[in-house]
């Protein structure tokens, strides 16, 4: 007897079902997919004029053909026919070899640096001729390349503006295709970006050897011990003095045993603390002087070896203010290094001002021989002594004020030292003054 043969239960329709509905789901995610990856380069190449082209042709056709609209048809077959034209300046690719070069890349504000751009043909055939653009800061330099024959090139220069100091980023080079209505365009970025620092202009002042700072080479502190290099007196020996501090032919005229004592001689710690709180300043010309002026004392501490710090103030977060230094070390390894984080410095609004700042200075930079305070002329001669006042005993703090076109002027409260100068030039005669008293 033959054995009966079952008959497909409602699983298997179900099974068959799900299978279906499942390809379906695929092919509509590899659809979806394939739609995004088209529409993402079209938004690539496609401007809004060419997208308002797009949308002007489809409706057009809608209504035309719809409604029976003869002008409506003719309006969408001309624009259909100008994006198939503009298509056509597309065609082909960009073969090019790119090189952006920049003499320098570290020039003081108000001088003139040229770019320039080298495109060259490596292929064997004529390339077409496209767009040449440079982002230079917020602006842009554009050239207009002529087509390239096999192994030419084409070079231009262009001028960077250096009227303000600051980090001005320069590139990638890219160029650019589209056709003559603009509805289509295509960019290929080349070369690398490069970064141009200005550095502010600063003066060469007087030597900071001796004057304010007291180290081996100048004057020794009267603080006393028992080993340096600056003999003070003889006192008697007592238990715990090294032997080698005793003063053999003192000790057989007195019988008693006597150690030298030596003046305390201390290696100078100059600091330089620039504030960059909106308060403390009446304009941007205060700023940009203010900032000259710490550049001008710590490149000239640098050159004389000195031991410097270079600070600024910051905006610290809320929720770690009372944790965080409420100030910014700037490097001072090499000249090029200060004037380069100078060049990057702005003024913030909740930026901690002068007072606050030589606080955090004062807590946080060990050593200190001189203070410069940098500020504006926002800042009052009682937010200066309280400055002066954070600082230890010994300290000798000079204050810088930075207020355009003023007479320049010295004067002393306290332990504290006040230059008012109007031009960066002042600084040079006001140290001298200073050091002077």
């Amino acid at each position: 007897m033959p054995a009966a043969v079952a008959a497909p239960g409602p699983d298997a329709g179900d099974g068959r079902l799900a299978d279906l509905i499942a390809r379906i789901v695929r092919a509509g995610s590899t659809a979806a997919a394939v739609l995004a990856r088209a529409l993402g380069a079209l938004s690539t190449v496609v401007t809004p004029l060419g997208w308002a082209s797009l949308v002007v042709v489809c409706t057009a056709f809608l209504f035309g053909y719809a409604l029976g609209w003869t002008e409506l048809v003719v309006i969408g077959w001309t624009g259909l026919v100008l994006i198939v034209a503009a298509s056509t300046f597309l065609i082909g690719r960009n073969a090019f070899d790119i090189h952006l070069l920049l003499p320098v890349d570290r020039v003081v504000v108000g001088e003139r640096v040229p770019g320039q751009v080298t495109v060259s043909n490596p292929t064997r055939r004529r390339l077409p001729g496209v767009s040449v653009e440079v982002p230079v800061g917020a602006g842009m330099a554009e050239f207009s390349m002529p087509s390239l024959a096999r192994g030419g090139s084409f070079e231009d220069v262009f001028i960077v503006p250096t009227r303000k100091r600051g980090v001005i980023p320069i590139g990638p080079v890219r160029t650019a295709r589209a056709d003559p209505i603009g509805l289509l365009r295509r960019e290929v970025v080349w070369a690398e970006r490069v970064e141009l620092f200005v550095h502010p202009r600063t003066v060469s002042i007087p030597s900071m050897s001796t004057g304010f700072i007291r180290d081996l080479e100048g004057n020794p502190t009267r603080d006393l011990t028992n080993s340096d290099v600056s003999f003070h007196a003889l006192r008697e020996y007592v238990p715990g003095d090294e032997r080698r501090t005793i003063h053999w032919k003192s000790t057989a005229k007195t019988g008693r045993y006597m150690v030298r004592q030596f003046e305390e001689s201390r290696r100078s710690h100059l600091m330089v603390a620039l504030s960059l709180a909106e308060s403390d300043y009446a304009g941007e010309e205060e700023f940009e002087m203010a900032v000259s002026v710490a550049g001008s004392l710590g490149v000239r501490a640098i050159r004389d070896a000195r031991t410097v710090s270079v600070v600024v103030s910051v905006a610290p977060p809320e929720s770690t203010r009372r944790r965080m230094p409420a100030l910014r070390p700037l490097s001072t390894l090499t000249r090029t290094r200060l004037l380069d984080d100078l060049s990057g410095v702005d003024r913030l609004g909740a930026a901690l001002p002068v007072s606050e700042l030589a606080k955090a200075a004062a807590d946080t930079v060990a050593g200190i021989s001189v203070a410069f305070l940098v500020c504006g002329s926002a800042t009052t001669l009682s937010q200066l002594r309280t400055s002066a006042g954070r600082f230890p005993t010994g300290v000798d703090v000079v204050a810088v004020v930075c207020d355009p076109e003023t007479v320049p002027s010295f004067r002393r409260v306290a332990e504290l030292s006040v230059l008012t100068i109007g031009y960066l030039e002042d600084l040079q005669q006001s140290l001298s003054r200073t050091k002077a008293v």
